[in-house]
């Protein structure tokens, strides 16, 4: 895995600065110890960081044509290059390396667009065609691999596979997206295709963007799950699992050592006891422990691994990692409220001493129904369908409004969140469902004046633009759906992305083959979510035969870190004092007296405020890393060019953060 950054004149053929590149690659420097590489020409500049898994002499970048008029700069993995290096070969493309690199170039040549149809893996990549005068960003179809841009002022559009690489340049403005801010309090992360500044964007997933020189940018789709068509025949758990181990097999191709992060649960536990009967050799499996079994699945990890003989290493997680918490805003470039991130950056560490690449099973609550909140879903859609709308909304909404607060019960006793969620349509039900922080909290968190600089901006309709997709779809693939368009690619797999990448490590997803996940998706409610089984029915019942029945039928634990109860132990005075921050303060965003009240109130047990100052101090931490780093950009630029008035900058980065 790599990364990479680089700059584009739209209107013309200026020459950027070797500078500006070298910054932008050295801020990512950790996605790619292996080497780095620059590609520059009037009006282009292209750069590389490599972290070298397949050709490892061979497959330095940027790689170009052998007559120069392509060049790439590539980011990921293309599992079936060899059958498409076959197919261009055939066509008479002479090939000098062993990369999956060369692939895009001969492949863009050959094919054009219809080349993104025809990759299967993750990836982001820049191509330059010379020819053309046409510079091509694509990023894979699930979002796998990240790809940030911006078009600034003067006509350059800048792209880095991390934010932090395109906040180095001197035109950065880092002023914060307010809608963006919203959505972050809402879900805890911020969705494609925003960031949390207003002037950088991310490309979608499953998308392209072609920025001819003198036209303006366009962003084109080329995969939508959607368009996909189901499984001809009936689907049997021997045929899925049988598709998910020809995506295992796929992805075992490495020249360095390969492993697997292993958390006890369904699907992991399922890619490595397929990954183990394909490899020829033990395997190495990294878990993570809690000294709290509410969140320890450790022991379900360990049989697994007895169970197929795996190399296996377990880490043990607490509060007094609080430092890799600080690191988050540093990791993510922008707020990021999933808990989750704390023991996915340790167990990535974890397995870096040992391999390069480890695979993951990401993406198998979005393709088989495993959340929890799907069940829910569909227990409301059954209610709503015997209820007319009008009744639900007199009748329930009052109720939800009296009903006393059940915070610290479990979900399904929670009568006052199920009575709000009924009196809602579907589509803001699953909203709300899905959201990290409900409507009331946020308002009683964020300031009025902050709430009036939204102008009336609703953060719901991020999912349920999605749910509402139009498309014959039932019940739960509309909630699949919305969870593959917003939190797949917004939470999930940011933050394995980010965390693998900061320590260097490569991590593949089998389950977010997509041609397993359009198997999977289509498939009829009943086999994947039942009364007996939960979530995943079909692949549980696939697995039996891998698995123990114990793993496969306890319930779901998900992997998390126990924060609520670091916040009344170890972290108990960090969160007692959150509310003096200068920065909180300072924005005008947060209601500083009120993160004070429910601090109180969460350390002394009278209420689980957790979700609420968590984000919060996520936040926090973010606003003093963007103030930290705006003021130390400013500062290596006027070291680097004492007199900047003779540059056509348009902002100078400023040292705190500013709302739009």
């Amino acid at each position: 895995m790599c990364g990479i950054a680089g700059l584009f004149d739209i209107k013309g053929s200026r020459p950027y600065d070797p500078a500006l590149l070298r910054r932008m690659i050295a801020a990512i420097a950790h996605r790619g110890p292996d080497g780095a590489g620059v590609h520059l020409e009037p009006g282009v500049a292209l750069g590389h960081r490599r972290l070298a898994i397949i050709d490892i002499v061979g497959g330095a970048q940027p790689m170009e044509t052998r007559d120069g008029a392509l060049t790439v700069v590539f980011n990921g993995e293309i599992y079936n290059f060899h059958e498409l290096r076959a197919e261009l070969e055939d066509k008479g493309a002479r090939f000098e390396t062993r990369s999956d690199t060369e692939v895009l170039l001969h492949g863009w040549r050959a094919w054009r667009e219809v080349l993104f149809s025809k990759l299967q893996g993750q990836f982001a990549f820049a191509l330059w065609d010379q020819n053309e005068q046409t510079l091509v960003l694509g990023r894979d179809h699930f979002g796998k691999k990240p790809l940030h841009y911006q078009v600034s002022p003067d006509a350059t559009l800048a792209f880095a596979s991390e934010i932090k690489a395109l906040l180095t340049l001197p035109q950065a403005d880092r002023a914060l997206d307010a809608q963006a801010v919203e959505d972050f309090f809402t879900y805890g992360y911020v969705p494609d295709p925003k960031t949390i500044y207003r002037s950088i964007r991310k490309l979608p997933a499953g998308h392209y963007l072609l920025a001819r020189r003198g036209r303006p940018p366009e962003i084109r789709r080329y995969w939508s799950l959607l368009e996909t068509a189901p499984a001809s025949g009936t689907v049997t758990p021997e045929l899925l699992v049988e598709t998910l181990a020809a995506a295992v097999k796929r992805r075992l191709v490495s020249d360095v050592p390969l492993g697997a992060l292993l958390s006890g649960g369904v699907d992991s536990s399922a890619v490595v006891a397929l990954m183990a009967l394909q490899a020829g050799r033990p395997i190495d499996t990294f878990s993570i422990a809690f000294g709290d079994r509410d969140f320890d699945e450790t022991s379900y990890a360990r049989a697994v691994a007895e169970r197929y003989a795996t190399h296996h290493d377990v880490r043990r997680v607490s509060a007094d990692d609080f430092e890799m918490m600080r690191r988050l805003p540093e990791i993510h470039d922008e707020p990021f409220g999933d808990v989750s991130a704390i023991p996915t950056f340790a167990v990535c560490a974890q397995a870096r001493r040992s391999v390069t690449v480890a695979m993951s099973g990401d993406g198998g609550d979005e393709a088989l129904a495993g959340y929890r909140r799907h069940a829910f879903h569909c227990v409301g859609e059954r209610v709503r369908a015997h209820v007319a709308p009008s009744v639900r909304a007199r009748l329930l909404g009052p109720l939800a409004d009296i009903y006393p607060c059940g915070a610290w019960l479990p979900r399904p006793l929670r009568a006052k969140t199920t009575l709000r969620e009924l009196s809602l349509d579907s589509a803001s039900a699953y909203a709300r469902m899905s959201s990290a922080l409900p409507e009331e909290a946020r308002a009683a968190l964020l300031t009025t004046d902050f709430r009036k600089a939204l102008g009336g901006y609703d953060a719901g309709d991020v999912v349920r633009t999605a749910f509402n997709a139009d498309a014959p779809l039932d019940p739960l693939q509309r909630a699949q759906y919305a969870d593959i368009m917003t939190y797949l690619p917004g939470d999930i797999l940011t933050k394995v992305d980010r965390a693998s990448m900061a320590n260097s490590l490569e991590v593949r997803s089998p389950m977010l083959d997509p041609q397993f996940v359009a198997m999977a998706f289509w498939l009829p409610p009943a086999l994947k979510l039942s009364r007996a089984s939960g979530g995943k029915a079909i692949l549980k019942r696939a697995m039996e035969p891998y698995l123990s029945r114990d793993l496969l039928y306890r319930p779901k634990q998900g992997f998390s870190a126990p924060i609520a109860r670091w916040f009344r132990g170890p972290l108990r005075q960090a969160i007692l004092s959150l509310a003096d921050s200068p920065h909180l303060r300072d924005c005008g965003m947060i209601d500083t007296g009120r993160v004070r009240k429910m601090a109180i109130e969460h350390v002394e047990g009278f209420q689980d405020h957790s979700k609420a100052l968590w984000l919060t101090w996520v936040f926090d931490a973010f606003l003093a890393h963007n103030a930290a780093s705006g003021a130390q950009a400013a500062n290596d630029q006027r070291e680097e060019d004492p007199s900047p008035s003779d540059r056509e900058i348009a902002t100078r980065p400023a040292a705190s953060s500013t709302l739009v």
